[in-house]
């Protein structure tokens, strides 16, 4: 992996990690339920980070349903954690700010070697 790529992923991984963090704050702060809060970040950003990611990232057409399954193995990997960090007493806000980098790279990993190939 080139160190631009890396550039590149690391820029737009903090304009999708805003964008996810945001929809999930807002939802939470309006009284969804940090599960539900959840699965609705991760719908809005499959559509969102798509088009950054296949754009601004690997520059590549890339497959939309390999992204939304890449999302939809990360959703679970995430909920866990969440789930797991709650029960240890930290707020839905804070837990999910920590797993907001874990996260993302696990997310461009998969997208790197299912969606976009070895851009």
């Amino acid at each position: 992996m080139t160190p631009r790529l890396w550039l590149r992923f690391g820029l737009v991984g903090l304009v999708n990690a805003g964008f996810g963090y945001s929809v999930f704050a807002l939802l939470v702060l309006s009284g969804v339920t940090s599960g539900a809060a959840l699965v609705a970040t991760m719908i809005a950003a499959v559509a969102f980070n798509f088009q950054t990611s296949r754009r601004l990232v690997f520059r590549s057409q890339g497959h939309v349903l390999c992204f939304a399954g890449v999302y939809a193995f990360v959703l679970l990997l995430n909920w866990i954690a969440l789930d797991v960090l709650r029960r240890f007493g930290l707020p839905d806000l804070g837990s999910q700010a920590l797993l907001t980098l874990p996260v993302a790279a696990v997310s461009f990993f998969g997208q790197q070697r299912f969606v976009f190939g070895a851009s």
